[in-house]
């Protein structure tokens, strides 16, 4: 099993940028799809982008779409979030999560699909 630690987060202005790094350990990583989701003060958790195994096809939430991207690199058992034009309700702790999986072609939108989940990374950005 993996163990997916997050990194790379802190303060930012609005309209910043920032870039978190997950790193999977403990297993192959390429058996993994991959994921982030946050969580905001007082609200749910809830997705925000997810990679398949080989990192061609990805998926992002409505309200990121545009402004962040996920990437891996399978090389360094990493996978990365890139947050760009941050907004302040973009404030959260960021999770990384990963899925062992045998589909090369799927990523997931659902927390309940995940097994493997990090510590989490605050992300805060001010107006």
């Amino acid at each position: 099993q993996v163990q997916p630690v997050e990194s790379g987060g802190g303060l930012v202005q609005a309209g910043g940028s920032l870039r978190l790094s997950c790193v999977a350990s403990g297993d192959t990583f390429t058996n993994y799809a991959m994921g982030w989701f946050r969580r905001a003060p007082g609200k749910e958790r809830e997705f925000v982008a997810a990679t398949t195994k080989s990192g061609g096809s990805t998926k992002a939430a409505d309200s990121v779409k545009g402004r962040f991207a996920i990437s891996r690199d399978n090389a360094k058992g990493t996978v990365y979030l890139q947050m760009n034009s941050l907004k302040p309700e973009d404030t959260a702790v960021y999770y990384c999560a990963a899925v062992r999986t045998y589909s090369s072609s799927t990523s997931y939108t659902e927390a309940r699909r995940y097994d493997y989940w990090g510590q989490g990374t605050q992300v805060t950005v001010s107006s």
